[in-house]
């Protein structure tokens, strides 16, 4: 039976059209399937219960194709967006790789380049490249997938450890439809730092479909800050998947500004014992926003680790949700897991649905979830007038405060103080 959503699929699909093949027959195949996916699947409703909470119809009642033609950006276009802390950096302006405005020596033997380049490793890719992000029960993954051409890869060395943080700049300049893709594949015992930024120039409605896979060896160390300062007419949906070998550690701040609509899929997996990772992330929306969250922390192997907090800040008439899933399977003893929801609501139109939930099939393990929903406490308010401050900078300065907590943890001093100010400016409008 065709339905408006398969054909609004088959009218994506219908771009790839302008997609060069690969001189690798295993990508071929795999973007094959993902096209198969693609028509087999359909675009989720609310009927279905992991987006019973978000509408897509906005996306579906506007069209979008892969962008026409490409943007001739030069460096001072993206300066704004730039850090001086990084060593490089990878830049694609409308999903499509931008040489001119990367910067990919990063040095210790590691590779960063695009994921098409002829001299990309494919021994290294074929591993990874659409093994850890399911895409075929997922059909904004196996759409990306589809589109498979134009990504970040970061290969970092067994026991290579960078010092300066990777940037990966991800410009949007027009109405169009963009599948980013990023892999990162770090070495045993290796450490790295990197920041998945998606940033705007103009505020036109158009379409992010991004997919992240991250696989951590042995002993290795990532922390990955991710950004989404979208157009506010933008549809940002991503996933991101991350496999996590023995004694491994993740960490990764995520951080929600923009988009009329987004959607993040965070699945971390331990597939070896000793593995930990720290999951934190902000949401701050307002006007008519939607701003969804999805996680699981999939603890498969004993002595796993996993902490998480995630906070929403909903002021206008936007909509936050959150669902986080620590999940341990049978056999997976000693597991030690936190995780902790707190939102704030700045006017009575704004809400949020939070649903941590804790899925335990082991008997030897420590596991404690929990969730708030309020407003800025009045004992708090209080205390900042008796002080002296007029009552609309006390809110303003709690409710930065109750944001600060998550970008406080970032990494990267240049991005930490924009991102403060940007806080410090939205709490200041009237909600």
């Amino acid at each position: 039976m065709v339905t408006a959503t398969s054909t609004y699929l088959q009218d994506l699909l219908a771009g790839r059209t302008q997609l060069p093949a690969s001189p690798l027959a295993w990508l071929n195949r795999l973007r094959a399937e993902a096209v198969d996916r693609v028509s087999a699947l359909t675009v989720p409703t609310t009927r279905d219960e992991e987006w019973r909470f978000t509408d897509l119809s906005p996306l579906t009642r506007t069209s979008f194709q892969p962008a026409r033609q490409r943007s001739q950006l030069r460096l001072a276009d993206i300066e704004q967006h730039l850090l001086p802390e990084t060593g490089a950096r990878l830049v694609f302006v409308d999903g499509v790789y931008a040489p001119q405005l990367s910067a990919t020596d990063a040095g210790g033997g590691v590779t960063l380049q695009n994921l098409s380049a002829p001299n990309a490793p494919a021994a290294m890719l074929e591993p990874h490249l659409g093994r850890h992000a399911a895409f075929r029960d997922n059909v904004f993954a196996a759409l990306n997938t589809a589109f498979l051409h134009d990504g970040a890869l970061i290969v970092v060395p067994p026991d290579a450890v960078l010092e300066r943080p990777l940037h990966l700049l991800f410009v949007a300049t027009q109405a169009a439809a963009i599948y980013p893709r990023c892999l990162l594949v770090a070495g045993a015992r290796s450490a790295v730092t990197v920041i998945e930024d998606y940033v705007a120039l103009a505020d036109s409605a158009y379409f992010n479909d991004a997919v992240t896979e991250i696989a951590v060896a042995d002993a290795a160390r990532v922390e990955h800050v991710r950004v989404q300062r979208e157009a506010a007419s933008a549809f940002h949906i991503a996933d991101c998947a991350v496999a996590l070998a023995q004694g491994s550690r993740y960490r990764s701040t995520g951080i929600a500004f923009g988009a009329r609509l987004s959607r993040y899929n965070l699945n971390v997996t331990q597939h070896a014992e000793g593995a930990e990772c720290t999951i934190d992330g902000l949401a701050l929306i307002g006007g008519q926003q939607l701003a969804d969250t999805h996680s699981c922390i999939d603890h498969a192997r004993p002595h796993g680790v996993s902490r998480q907090l995630h906070k929403c800040i909903a002021g206008g008439a936007a909509h936050a949700v959150f669902n986080g899933k620590v999940l341990v399977r049978p056999g997976a003893q000693l597991t030690d897991s936190a995780q902790s929801s707190r939102n704030l609501l700045l006017s009575g139109r704004a809400h949020v649905d939070t649903k941590p939930q804790l899925e335990i099939f082991a008997d030897d393990v420590k596991c404690a979830h929990g969730a708030t929903v309020g407003q800025i406490d009045s004992e708090e308010l209080f205390y900042l007038k008796s002080r002296g401050l007029p009552e609309e900078t006390a809110r303003n300065l709690l409710t930065y405060a109750f944001g600060a907590e998550i970008i406080e943890r970032i990494p990267v001093a240049s991005l930490r103080q924009r991102l403060a100010r940007t806080v410090l400016t939205r709490t200041a409008e009237p909600s």
